[in-house]
């Protein structure tokens, strides 16, 4: 049961009538949108109508100071005052201008008209569309009718004939500048909220596009590794089946248990995709620095030999940190399979220091290589992977006399908690560039 105190504010919903008056507000504002010429047209005919009706019944003669003008010059007097409430708002101040003039001729005549009213709502659209220096001049425009029928047909002391006036032209321009602020402020909030939802769509392109890279390195990285292992595994049992059956079967169960395991990376890589399965893929964890043993023996038995070495104390790294160890490592190796030619060999040394990891991944192998990969992906996919951790690459040909290949990976030293947002998002720019730049080379 919910309570409620009395200091606790409670709230109604609107008014019927409030509710009514809203609904038909906004209803004359969406005709008048649409058709903004037949609203001009309804107004401008309703003051003229008036103003005949005044003429004609002589109404006018109940508030003149001289009753004695012509009917002809009092009907031009009433056309002129309302009749060009129709370009109120394409010119404002032109419109104002032409009645100003006729309501100066009604006051030096002494007809006094009532239409000279009207000039109210010219002087509110002035204020609502025009500048407010613009305003100042309209203000002042509108005193000189008021001044002529002061000093012709004075009633009473100057200040009751004036000041009313001034208060009435006072209150129609601050009605206008009201409209106008609060006109100003919606079409702000309109903007701002276009624009939110514009960063909106665009953030969402980006992260799509930088998960649409990450996952395409993912891939390359287990079908590139785990093909170039099985091919190495066929031609090796190719040869092997006509001389010893017994390594060919060896061969065979290599790529069963290799197809294997790329099924299973790819198939856990595809569950983070599925809405349906995020257990599924929670239960996979990504590849560690102790999978690098069954990594290397893979490739071992798809025909490179590899030596290991290990230097200082092996220390608990991020778990990303360990993934990007692992893959630099694979995509070494992988190139050395696909590009070392015959009778290449390779090494993978890695040292624990105060000031981080570093992996050495060196071969024997040839040395005419490129320093991107063929794919367009390897050691690009690499070097997005080190910057992620605010670390260094290095790869290309090894020193003279050498020969082969050498990729040197260093990853400062950080917590499990350490991955610093800067360098993310620059490495999920960066990712996002290239895709863009080259979207062929990333789909691979």
């Amino acid at each position: 049961m919910e309570l409620l105190y009395e200091d606790e504010p409670v709230a109604h919903d609107p008014h019927p009538l409030t509710q009514y008056v809203q609904r038909l507000v906004q209803r004359v504002r969406a005709v008048d949108e649409r058709r903004p010429l037949l609203w001009d047209l309804l107004v401008t005919g309703f003051f003229v109508t008036a103003g005949v009706i005044d003429f004609a019944g002589g109404g006018w003669r109940n508030v003149a100071s001289n009753q004695d003008v012509p009917g002809p010059l009092v009907l031009a007097m009433s056309l002129g005052l309302t009749l060009p409430l129709l370009w109120r708002r394409r010119h404002p101040m032109g419109t104002l201008a032409v009645m100003v003039a006729f309501g100066t001729v009604s006051a030096g005549t002494g007809a006094m008209l009532q239409a000279g009213l009207v000039q109210l709502i010219v002087l509110f659209s002035v204020a609502l569309r025009l500048p407010l220096r613009t305003l100042g001049w309209a203000g002042a425009l509108m005193l000189v009718p008021l001044l002529v029928g002061t000093v012709r047909y004075p009633r009473g002391s100057w200040d009751q004939q004036i000041v009313p006036q001034v208060w009435a032209y006072a209150i129609a321009a601050l009605l206008g500048i009201a409209v106008r602020s609060r006109q100003d402020h919606t079409q702000a909030l309109v903007e701002r909220a276009r624009r939110l939802e514009v960063e909106r769509d665009q953030q969402a392109q980006l992260a799509a596009a930088a998960e649409r890279t990450r996952i395409a390195r993912e891939m390359h990285d287990i079908i590139g590794h785990n093909l170039s292992v099985i091919t190495g595994l066929a031609d090796g049992g190719k040869y092997a089946a006509a001389k010893s059956p017994e390594h060919a079967a060896q061969a065979l169960d290599a790529i069963g248990s290799t197809s294997r395991q790329a099924l299973a990376e790819l198939r856990r890589l595809l569950d983070v995709l599925r809405d349906d399965a995020p257990e599924a893929a929670a239960l996979a964890p990504q590849p560690a620095l102790a999978d690098l043993t069954r990594l290397i023996d893979g490739v071992r038995s798809a025909g490179l030999p590899v030596r290991t070495s290990v230097h200082g104390r092996p220390d608990a790294l991020p778990q990303g940190q360990e993934l990007t160890v692992y893959r630099v490592v694979q995509e070494a190796l992988t190139n050395t399979l696909k590009h070392g030619g015959p009778g290449a060999t390779a090494a993978v040394r890695i040292t624990y220091a105060a000031d981080g990891v570093t992996v050495t991944v060196t071969d024997t192998g040839a040395a005419a290589r490129t320093t991107a990969a063929p794919d367009g992906r390897g050691l690009t996919g690499m070097r997005e992977r080190t910057a992620l951790y605010a670390g260094t690459l290095e790869a290309g040909p090894r020193p003279r006399p050498a020969t082969g290949w050498e990729v040197r990976l260093h990853l400062p030293r950080t917590t499990a908690g350490d991955a610093a947002p800067s360098a993310a998002s620059a490495s999920a720019v960066s990712a996002v560039s290239a895709l863009v730049a080259s979207p062929k080379e990333s789909a691979q």
